[in-house]
């Protein structure tokens, strides 16, 4: 089963949570290696410009989410 079947969600705020996945997932294929991530975890979570790069990120695939769902206007 794929974990994305579709960009398709029934509310702006599942939207919203399927972007932050979208985002987590492309660190996760980015950098495969568990202990990897685990170590450079500390480093970006207390740098606020990791963390706006985070936000900008989760912005630009919540874009993409809210264009399929024709902005939940049906």
């Amino acid at each position: 089963m794929s974990w994305l079947p579709s960009l398709l969600t029934d509310t702006p705020e599942s939207g919203y949570d399927l972007a932050i996945k979208l985002s987590r997932m492309a660190v996760k294929k980015t950098q495969p290696d568990d202990d990897t991530r685990t170590k450079l975890r500390a480093d970006y979570a207390n740098n606020a410009d990791s963390l706006t790069m985070v936000s900008n990120v989760v912005a630009t695939n919540f874009q993409t989410v809210a264009q399929a769902n024709n902005y939940w206007r049906d």
